[in-house]
């Protein structure tokens, strides 16, 4: 039994089904196409080995809540759920806990790309491996993010660091206002609805069942052990649940005795159909927290991390003019072009306080494995983080030590 049908429900069903597992996949969504799976930038990210919680990350956040138009803020008033949460972020914002997350990360977004190519390079979903650009406006901006690319390449990761001019000569499709680039070589991208519906086809073919708009109410638990998970009027029963069921594994966390910390990171998106101009190489506004994607259907703009608790809170007008004047201000091109025309999109990410996903069997849940707290990089890390769960469930060996990624550290 699968809770939650994101990507990373979704890969973990499919290597389920792989190793022999029937498969029932409960989606509290009543129609497919509304999650974070859906509407995020499409980036396979190993250049992404620093979690969210690193040195100076907290003070860089304080800052930026200066501003209602910035890339980041809080959801209402920080009450004291939201306060633990914040607490816990700022004890893990250490050098210590970089080194040690860093090497994880890095594995894991490797794993899960070489699974996108092996695993699903049959599926139609416009994957490439191009690299991603992260573009800074500034030249201290550019020299940050030099000091990271020299962090990448002590990982084995390949950078190139672009001046105005050698960014202008790198990049073709697009006029950049900015004093340079990084270029990370082994990140990749693609068009998120195009592989979660071909994913979503593979995992029904396969023999899963996928029940939409089937909302987990709770537990029944024996012995250490789940019996059935209780809907609005039913039970089920299983050998086997995954909780992967993003924002809300917290809230269900609890149902089942456990402490999972998470808070909803809201962000928001636009795809212009028919942009003025095109980029050859997704990107990241450094600056402005924008990721830029060239998808099948247009190209996509990401951004924001409004922190909150899980929900459907109303959209953040001021948040979406900080995401639209990123944008003009980091292409010429979009200068004088309409971005309000495109239809917004928003969604909310599942953020652990120190930025490591929480993967692996919980204590006294003998039949029981969680899989979520992927934050921005859930598309990045759906696939590993499938096989992950199936490797757990089959009690063989993870590919990946589960350590650093316990959901038993809040225990």
């Amino acid at each position: 039994m699968v809770v939650g049908a994101g990507v990373v429900g979704l890969c973990a069903a499919d290597a389920l089904l792989r190793r022999g597992f029937r498969v029932t996949v409960l989606e509290r969504d009543a129609r497919p196409g509304e999650g974070c799976s859906y509407g995020n930038g499409g980036l396979i990210v190993p250049s992404h080995f620093e979690p969210l919680a690193a040195p100076g990350m907290a003070i860089s956040g304080l800052r930026m809540l200066r501003s209602k138009e910035s890339p980041f803020g809080f959801q209402g008033l920080p009450g004291l759920e939201m306060a633990s949460w914040i607490a816990r972020f700022m004890k893990a914002g250490t050098k210590a806990h970089v080194a040690r997350c860093a090497p994880v990360l890095r594995d894991m977004n490797l794993a899960s790309r070489s699974l996108f190519e092996e695993r699903y390079g049959d599926l139609e979903a416009w994957y490439a491996r191009r690299g991603e650009l992260m573009v800074c406006r500034t030249a201290a901006g550019l020299e940050a993010e030099a000091r990271l690319a020299r962090k990448a390449v002590k990982l084995g990761l390949r950078t190139e660091v672009l001046d105005r001019a050698a960014l202008a000569e790198f990049e073709k499709g697009i006029e950049y206002e900015a004093a340079g680039a990084v270029y990370f070589e082994d990140d990749a991208h693609l068009t998120p609805p195009l592989f979660m519906s071909a994913l979503r086809r593979r995992v029904e073919a396969e023999g899963a069942e996928i029940r939409d708009g089937a909302e987990v109410r709770g537990f029944q638990k024996k012995d250490g052990r789940v019996e059935s998970v209780r809907l609005r009027d039913e039970e089920i029963e299983a050998d086997e649940y995954v909780l992967a069921a993003g924002v809300w594994s917290g809230v269900l966390a609890r149902e089942l005795g456990l402490r999972l910390p998470l808070l909803a990171g809201k962000g928001y998106g636009f795809t212009v159909k028919e942009p003025p101009a095109t980029p050859d190489y997704p990107a990241i506004l450094v600056d402005g927290r924008v990721a830029v994607t060239p998808m099948q259907d247009g190209l996509r703009f990401v951004g924001t991390m409004e922190l909150g608790l899980p929900g459907d809170p109303v959209r953040n007008e001021a948040r979406l003019r900080g995401l639209r004047r990123s944008i003009a201000e980091a292409y010429p091109a979009f200068r004088d072009f309409d971005l309000t025309q495109s239809a917004v999109w928003s969604g909310l990410r599942p953020c652990p306080p120190d930025g490591m996903p929480y993967l692996g069997r919980p204590k006294g849940l003998a039949n029981v494995v969680v899989a979520t707290g992927h934050a921005m990089m859930g598309m990045s890390l759906g696939p590993v983080s499938g096989e992950l769960v199936a490797q757990v469930a089959a009690d063989e060996r993870p590919l990946i030590p589960l350590e650093l990624l316990s959901p038993n550290r809040y225990a």
